[in-house]
């Protein structure tokens, strides 16, 4: 079995356009690439050959672009469900093509977080013009709207699947604020937005806080679970139950809904959104079709995701069938993945966007970042090219 590596989205820091633009050259060299090429695989197809039909040839671009922010996994699987019949897996790149079900354009998916070099998708967004559409947390576009602004037209979550997890059967926290009153040690990656705020609000103190946290469930098994550790219910849990073999016991954990951002939701550019906006008004109804078809029957994709993560160089990232089963289960039953407030599947609420904003902008100007003046959640969020009629039951 590979050695886990475990998520690092809240350590991605933005990098400056012009170590983006060498790093995209060297990602697209054809020089010194790995041993395996493109290959075709069996996955995909047949759904989205006959369920996603809609014309987008001359509408939309030829091959549609999507960069994620990680590894193939659970949480991506609405964007690879709409992949054809034996999509074309790229080892040497990072990424997978094939049909856009029988709309008559390709779609082009990108790995992202190491496949990427933990670069964050609106950087890569803003210096490759061929991305349309990128994995954009809230949080994210509050920070970068300033230098590159992004507008997400398609929520994947409509709650935030990140977690804090521990492994002391005595604890038994119901909010941030008990963490941070029991002065457990709470291991973080470096730069998390989230923990930022919660020591601004005085949820945590400073003093618990160990910024030195890689991904690696070492310290976790060598304090006994006596720690509180950063994840995602969707992936974290389940490998500490049930991978990680010097731990392989239960864990507890709390979901963070007090910093409610909406993970992986798929972004446009700002100053791309009027001129495709006839593509999104056919596009993205796909995308939540496939988000409602994924959840319900999600075993076809699950077996293209684990055959492209099998074929690609991960560098010890990987996924397992019982992994994937469970972080479905944990969508469903947690209402990750829901109807928004206004009933429609993937759409925003901008209430809860413009608090984030109240929230995280005094944060980003206080480190440097200097987000929009008068940044509302109009900016960042968009609910334009929803089809209302498509929810889940």
């Amino acid at each position: 079995m590979r050695a886990l590596t475990s998520r690092r989205r809240h350590a991605v820091a933005w990098i400056g356009a012009a170590a983006v633009a060498v790093t995209m050259a060297a990602c697209s060299s054809s020089d010194g690439g790995s041993t395996i090429g493109p290959t075709a695989t069996a996955g995909g197809g047949p759904v989205a050959a006959s369920q996603y039909t809609t014309p987008l040839k001359g509408v939309c671009p030829d091959t549609v672009v999507v960069q994620t922010s990680w590894w193939p996994e659970a949480d991506q699987g609405f964007t690879y469900q709409l992949l054809g019949p034996n999509p074309t897996i790229d080892a040497d790149h990072n990424r997978v093509v094939g049909q856009l079900g029988a709309t008559g354009v390709r779609l082009e998916i990108r790995s992202g977080g190491p496949a990427a070099g933990y670069q964050q998708p609106s950087a890569l967004m803003a210096q490759d013009d061929a991305i349309l559409l990128g994995y954009v947390g809230t949080d994210e576009a509050i920070q970068n709207s300033g230098k590159i602004p992004t507008v997400a037209v398609f929520s994947s979550y409509d709650r935030n699947p990140e977690v804090f997890l521990w492994g002391n059967p005595d604890w038994n926290f119901t909010n941030i604020g008990e963490i941070g009153q029991s002065g457990a040690k709470v291991l973080a990656y470096a730069g998390a937005a989230d923990i930022d705020l919660f020591v601004r609000q005085g949820l945590l103190k400073q003093s618990q806080v160990d910024t030195s946290y890689q991904g690696s469930p070492d310290r976790f098994v060598a304090a006994d679970g006596k720690v509180v550790q950063q994840g995602f219910v969707t992936n974290e849990v389940y490998h500490l139950e049930h991978d990680v073999q010097a731990w392989n016991r239960p864990v507890k954990y709390l979901l963070v809904d007090a910093y409610p951002i909406y993970q992986s939701a798929l972004a446009i550019r700002a100053d791309k959104l009027e001129a495709n906006s006839a593509c999104l008004a056919k596009l993205v109804p796909l995308f939540q079709q496939a988000q409602r078809d994924y959840i319900t029957a999600p075993g076809p994709t699950n077996q293209l995701l684990l055959d492209i993560v099998g074929k690609s160089h991960t560098a010890g990232f990987s996924l397992s069938p019982g992994l994937l089963t469970y972080a479905n289960q944990t969508q469903r039953d947690l209402k990750l993945i829901a109807n928004g407030a206004d009933g429609v599947l993937g759409s925003f609420d901008n209430a809860r966007v413009q608090k984030l904003i109240d929230d995280l902008v005094p944060l980003y100007t206080d480190k440097g970042t200097n987000p929009k003046t008068g940044l509302t959640a109009t900016d960042v969020v968009t609910n334009q090219f929803l089809e209302k009629s498509v929810s889940l039951s």
